[in-house]
């Protein structure tokens, strides 16, 4: 049985806590059965990797990723990776870090790198628990295959509302000048909102191109590769909101970096570079366009 991750409408799922249907009798009995084991009764709460392995082991579930508890999973482990989709890579063995956000995301990190992952799945996806093997599918059809050759550690978080990034003085007087600037980005803009907000943080500013497009555009005082992961974090979030009809992302900084130029064109996104002082009124136009 396949759950995609949000998906509530699976019919051969039994509706907890009530009596399961006929067809989902037997999945309710394991659950039951975890349940008892480890708590004594069924009001009491199992360890979440006992139920999935339970379910997992002997009904072939797969979990909805990022979606009991809305709880970030941490797991440390000897493991291997392969990705199979637009290409095809591999990660050979070693201790690493696989992080399961609550919002669906799957990220494998090593000891190194900094922030970036070495392989990661955006959501939604589902993940399909073997013994010794994790298998996390996209709708797309790509899927990432974790091989665990030893765990050392399974743990999981509850970490609550994060109040999102707040912004330094000059990064935020810079997004409120475009705002009433807006031709200094692109010519035609029509500014929709200001902090535009999603499930994963507020998009800097979301305006209308003269064709009527929708564009996310992400304001950075230095223009790096981390800025263009989070427009394409954003742009993917509004996609999924028919609402806003097609929508292309935006990347305008101080100044931008050559990597990012170079994953933001990858990506689709134009970038700008526009001039601090001079959205201040305080030197001669000298903006750069690309």
């Amino acid at each position: 049985m396949s759950v995609a991750h949000g998906d509530r409408r699976s019919a051969a799922a039994p509706k907890f806590p009530g009596q399961p249907s006929p067809g989902g009798r037997a999945l309710w009995q394991a659950v039951s059965s975890t349940l008892t084991t480890h708590h004594g009764s069924l009001g009491g709460r199992a360890p979440w990797q006992e139920v999935s392995s339970t379910l997992t082991t002997h009904h072939g579930w797969r979990a909805p990723v990022g979606r009991v508890g809305r709880r970030m999973r941490l797991v440390i482990a000897r493991c291997s990776v392969d990705y199979q989709g637009r290409l095809e890579a591999h990660l050979p063995s070693a201790v690493r870090l696989i992080m399961v956000k609550a919002d669906g995301c799957v990220a494998i990190h090593a000891d190194g790198g900094a922030y970036k992952p070495l392989n990661w799945m955006n959501a939604p996806n589902t993940l399909l628990e073997e013994p010794g093997r994790w298998t996390v599918e996209n709708p797309k059809g790509e899927r990432l295959v974790i091989t665990l050759d030893e765990l050392l550690s399974d743990t999981a978080h509850e970490l609550g509302t994060d109040p999102g990034l707040r912004k330094d003085g000059v990064e935020a007087h810079l997004q409120e000048l475009l705002a009433s600037q807006l031709d200094a980005i692109e010519e035609g803009l029509r500014l929709v909102c200001r902090e535009y907000p999603t499930d994963i943080g507020p998009v800097d500013l979301l305006c209308r191109d003269r064709d009527g497009t929708t564009v996310a555009i992400e304001v950075k005082r230095r223009g790096e590769i981390d800025g263009v992961e989070q427009l394409t974090r954003y742009v993917e979030r509004l996609a999924r909101d028919s609402s806003l009809g097609a929508v292309r992302g935006m990347f305008v900084a101080q100044v931008v970096k050559p990597q990012a130029r170079v994953l933001a064109q990858a990506r689709g996104f134009a970038w700008r570079e526009v001039d601090y002082d001079t959205l201040r009124g305080q030197r001669a136009d000298d903006l750069t366009l690309f």
